[in-house]
């Protein structure tokens, strides 16, 4: 996937792994080496962040005991496809926690675009954030926090953790699952050529279908009804006879 339209099959010798014990964020150490020269496919963990982050640049709380994790990807896609990466992201999350995950836990669903979701409460935060380099590499780190022992306060949505449904798992052996299976998954997305395929696999677990849903915009909230994704993976919001509008990035709450 490295170099744009490159088509090769990747395999899990071809990521990098360095664990940290603190790091103020593996997202952006990530970005930094990439500035620094890095080819991607580095993945970089810490027992704890100091300055960790959500979407909008929300604080994400980063205490030990939970997975901390960002992988760094450089010209991962054309430009036009880098739409789907969540998507793909999700599904990497989601079969990484389903490999731990008692077969009596309440439902494991995925929330447009990439909220893991158990019984409706969330337990896995994911940021993706672009950058363009001064060589012309455009770089990508994907972040990844899955609450494991431990889950943020005074949230405006009901979260959860993995040690809630009976999960016993350690950050390293749960991250051992995510490298093997976001290998297997970005294989499947081939640099955005198997978004089709992607887009089949994530319908499939999707969470909410047909019911109704605010979408907080940064200008604006919308209502409606969620009637699933399109082919590019956007969502698609119902507004009855006002027709339906494909959303593109939002905060998606039910009811």
């Amino acid at each position: 996937m490295s170099g744009r339209g490159t088509c090769r099959r990747l395999s899990v010798d071809d990521f990098r792994h360095e664990a940290h014990r603190v790091l103020a964020s593996t997202n952006s150490e990530c970005l930094a080496r990439a500035r620094a020269g890095d080819s991607g496919f580095l993945w970089l963990t810490a027992e704890s962040q100091t300055g960790g982050r959500g979407r909008r640049g929300r604080t994400w709380v980063s205490e030990p005991g939970n997975l901390y994790a960002s992988l760094l990807l450089v010209d991962a896609a054309p430009m036009e496809h880098i739409s789907s990466l969540p998507l793909a992201v999700a599904l990497a999350v989601h079969d990484a926690i389903r490999a731990v995950l008692p077969a009596d836990a309440p439902p494991l669903e995925i929330k447009w675009p990439n909220d893991i979701l158990i019984g409706r409460a969330k337990t896995c935060g994911i940021l993706l954030e672009g950058e363009a380099l001064p060589d012309g590499r455009h770089a990508i780190a994907i972040g990844i926090g899955i609450n494991i022992v431990r889950k943020p306060e005074g949230t405006a949505y009901p979260v959860t953790s993995l040690v809630e449904h009976g999960v016993a798992v350690s950050p390293e052996e749960l991250f051992a699952r995510l490298f093997s299976s976001m290998a297997e998954v970005l294989n499947l997305w081939d640099a955005g050529r198997g978004t089709a395929a992607v887009v089949e696999r994530w319908r499939r677990h999707a969470c909410g279908i047909g019911e109704k849903i605010t979408v907080n915009l940064p200008d604006r909230s919308i209502s409606g009804y969620f009637a699933g994704i399109d082919d590019k993976g956007y969502l698609l919001l119902d507004r009855g006879p006002e027709g339906q509008m494909a959303i593109t990035a939002g905060d998606v709450f039910f009811g």
